[in-house]
């Protein structure tokens, strides 16, 4: 059983920015893919970044390409989320996600179905 909690989020200005962090209490923490999910009220979840287990690749939905960021410290068991120019409709709960990649290190995954396990959220708010 993998543990993942977020936090760093909060509310901010449009324009400014914030950076999400989620720790993982997975021993090999460097075998899992990671990603970065958001939900607004009365939406879908949605992908907003993903990163690899290798580190190598990394994956972003195009309403936040340039402006978000997703990294990965194994050292540190976390994974980040760097994000920039906030705009009012980047206004979610943002969840990190995590799935046990071996065979295939270089894969990002961008479907909800693929994780195995979440984090209960941190909610970003950006006002205009």
């Amino acid at each position: 059983q993998v543990q993942l909690v977020e936090s760093g989020g909060g509310l901010v200005q449009a324009g400014g920015s914030l950076r999400l962090s989620c720790a993982a209490s997975a021993r090999t923490f460097s075998s899992y893919a990671m990603g970065w999910f958001r939900q607004a009220p009365g939406k879908e979840r949605e992908s907003v970044a993903a990163i690899s287990s290798s580190g190598d690749s990394t994956f972003y939905a195009d309403s936040v390409k340039g402006r978000f960021t997703i990294s990965r410290e194994n050292a540190k068991n976390t994974v980040y989320l760097q994000m920039h120019s906030l705009k009012p409709e980047d206004t979610a709960v943002y969840y990190c996600a995590a799935k046990r990649s071996t065979l295939n290190r270089q894969l990002v995954r961008t479907a909800a179905s693929e994780y195995t396990y979440w984090g209960q959220g941190t909610q970003v708010t950006v006002s205009s």
